[in-house]
């Protein structure tokens, strides 16, 4: 499926951005956002699907990944993400977008989902729940704490990406690592080898790194960006498909009870049995499945 790709380049703002395309340009945009440690690659198994159904799918290497570029302003926040999601939407011009992510994609998808004026039909998100959704619900803190201390123990590699110089040191192994825990039984072999195609010197390692230490620590944020940073933990106004492995070795699948009543409307949480982290390298059929469904609803 891989070798019927194509190529595209987008010149956004502050970075330009190389993506992966399946289908005809003139199609309404499917836009696929891939996380971390991954590549534009993870949709080589839903994009050429979409194609099929009409779409034009397009998956970039995000800011940082190659061939896509580090960002000038060294901007790897959030809301940097959120900018670039809505300017290939402008670029593309298509009118009847959707927009899919995964991890960080997803983080950029839910944060898409709490402004009052997307540009998407329908969104996706795979792997994390709308963070707005996960602040203790009132009078619930005390039964809330185990599972925050659980995941707390699940998130060491948030903290392991705060450290100056280490992450770039064992990059390679830990990176191999972490898809062994988040997915267990999966064979990421493929993937780590697009991973290491994607990050290939140390700029890079430090930018795809940078996610985390501008989640932790944002700077040099334009204002533009900073306003979308906003809607990083605002509560949803956009119903969503939100999808998670059951065996995720990342986020705990109990994650997901917790925003149950707290997602908009016509909202859905499809649990997908036999995945992890990566359910839709995992278990393409059922996610794709999951997911035609719904955006052609």
């Amino acid at each position: 499926m891989s070798a019927a790709a194509g190529r595209r380049t987008f010149d956004l703002d502050d970075v330009r951005i190389h993506a992966l395309t399946w289908g005809d340009p003139s199609a309404p945009l499917a836009l696929c956002l891939h996380g971390y440690p991954d590549t534009a690659w993870t949709w080589r198994h839903l994009a050429p699907r979409l194609a099929d159904a009409g779409y034009y799918a397009v998956a970039p290497f995000t800011r940082g990944y190659g061939p896509s570029a580090i960002p000038r302003n060294g901007d790897l926040s959030v809301g940097a993400l959120v900018a670039d999601a809505l300017d290939l939407v402008s670029l593309v011009e298509s009118d009847d977008a959707v927009l899919i992510g995964h991890d960080w994609g997803a983080i950029t998808a839910n944060s898409i989902a709490a402004m009052h004026d997307s540009p998407f039909r329908r969104i996706v998100a795979l792997a994390v729940p709308p963070l707005g959704c996960l602040t203790p619900a009132r009078g619930r803190l005390i039964e809330q704490i185990p599972q925050i201390l659980l995941q707390s123990v699940n998130s060491w590699y948030v903290m392991v990406n705060q450290l100056p110089v280490v992450p770039e040191k064992v990059f390679d192994r830990m990176t191999a690592l972490l898809w062994r825990v988040w997915s267990p039984g999966y064979d990421a072999s493929v993937d780590l080898r697009y991973l290491a195609e994607s990050v290939q010197d140390a700029a890079q390692r430090s930018a795809v790194i940078g996610y985390y230490r501008s989640f932790a620590r944002p700077h040099r944020l334009s204002d533009r960006h900073a306003a979308f940073q906003n809607y990083v933990l605002a509560p949803p106004q956009q119903p969503s498909l939100q999808l998670h492995g059951l065996s995720d070795g990342c986020l705990r699948p109990q994650l997901f009870d917790a925003v149950r009543g707290r997602l908009p409307r016509g909202s859905r949480i499809v649990p997908v049995s036999g995945a992890g982290h990566f359910l839709h390298l995992e278990q393409p059929e059922v996610v794709g499945d999951v997911i035609s469904e719904y955006i052609s609803g």
